[in-house]
Formats: structure tokens, sequence, C-alpha cells
């Protein structure tokens, strides 16, 4: 498996898996590979890392700009993260994640959240931080995971390409 950074040619794949990977997610809002799109389309995608088997791709993470209302920054969130559902339990959504932290942290993040399942999430260090949710996200799934700054004291704003206001 290689992970690389995204190339244009990968963008069809990229919106079917993601589509497939979240299809009945308690977590997910229904259009986690649209907000890919509009992320790429208004230039907030900070980094979008995919994996590859073969001439496959079979995962994808995605890592953009987020606020604190604190005014620290810079802050990042991540996702979605997408693997193939018959590919899952493999270690390739853990590989991106762990190679999309190290990329972030190069860039000075203090930190990145995230919205999704806290099981899985704990075993990278995310913790959840009802003190720090977004007004729209839910308290039962936001999770934060400091880096280079201390703990976060203000609230979060995924960038509004998450809510299709761009």
């Amino acid at each position: 498996m290689e992970i690389r950074s995204e190339i244009p040619a990968d963008y069809g794949a990229i919106h079917e898996l993601t589509e497939m990977a979240f299809k009945d997610r308690p977590y997910a809002g229904g259009d986690e590979q649209d907000v890919i799109k509009r992320l790429r389309a208004v230039g907030a995608l900070t980094s979008s890392l995919v994996a590859i088997d073969g001439d496959e791709l079979i995962g994808q993470i995605t890592f953009s700009p987020a606020t604190n209302t604190d005014g620290s920054e810079p802050w990042f969130a991540l996702g979605p993260v997408s693997v193939t559902p018959n590919r899952q339990s493999q270690g390739i959504g853990g590989a991106l994640i762990r190679r999309g932290i190290a990329e972030i942290e190069g860039l000075g993040a203090l930190g990145c959240i995230l919205t999704g399942n806290p099981v899985y999430y704990r075993r990278f260090g995310f913790e959840l931080a009802p003190d720090n949710v977004p007004e729209r996200e839910s308290a039962e799934y936001f999770m934060l995971k400091p880096l280079l700054g201390g703990p976060a004291t203000g609230s979060f704003v995924f960038h509004p390409a998450f809510y299709g206001e761009v």
C-alpha cells in the first residue's frame, strides 16, 4: 500500500469511496463526499491523502483549517477519512491518520478536531471535548487532539464548506 497526496485523477474514486464508507453511520451527515468537493473548490483542503493498493484507491483522509474562538491558530479538522468497506479493520485508516497528523504537525498545528466515532479515534489520542464543541456539532462525537499547543480554551468552528455555506 502506498500513501500519497491526491491528484485530480483520484477525485471520482474519492467521491465514491467516501459515499460508500459513510453510508448509514450514526455520526455521518450523509454529505461527507460533498464536503471534500466543497473544500477543494474553495482552496480549503489543507491535505488530502489517498491510500493506493496496486491501481485501486482504498482509502482517503481530509484535513482542513478550523477556527478556535480563543483566537489561537493554526488548528485543523480531520475528516472525512474513508476506507473501502471490504478493506476496513486492516490498518489503512490508521495509517492515513498517522501520516496526516504528522503533516499538520509539520505545519505547526496546535491541534486537530473531528466529529466521529469516539471508540475508534481514542486510539490516536483524540478525546471527547464537550467544552469546545462547535455550535452545530454533537458533544457525543466531537473530539480534540492537542498537538503543539496546550489545551484549547475556546469553542471550535469547522470550515463553512462542512455546512455547504461556500
